[in-house]
């Protein structure tokens, strides 16, 4: 099991992109979650399969159709408790 955490800044708060985020995790096979971040980017914690969380960052690059992403930031992260993917 992995774990992976994305800084996602652009144009991705008030379009979907936490919802749209879930529902591409839970297509995945992933735990975690998405939120806001007072900076007006999203966090996004990931963890499953290191092949699946690969696939999350390539659709965190693109995001949502009304999004606009600039930058994704990839860290690692020992935080594997989540159960299922919060939008928090």
């Amino acid at each position: 099991m992995a774990a992976a955490r994305f800084l996602v800044a652009g144009k991705v708060q008030g379009v979907f992109f936490r919802a749209s985020a879930r529902e591409q995790a839970l297509r995945l096979g992933l735990r975690g979650y998405a939120k806001n971040l007072g900076d007006g980017r999203v966090e996004v914690l990931a963890i499953g399969e290191a092949e699946r969380i690969d696939a999350m960052a390539r659709w965190l690059e693109r995001g949502p159709p009304m999004a606009r992403v600039d930058r994704v930031e990839r860290g690692e992260s020992s935080d594997e408790a989540a159960a299922g993917f919060e939008i928090r």
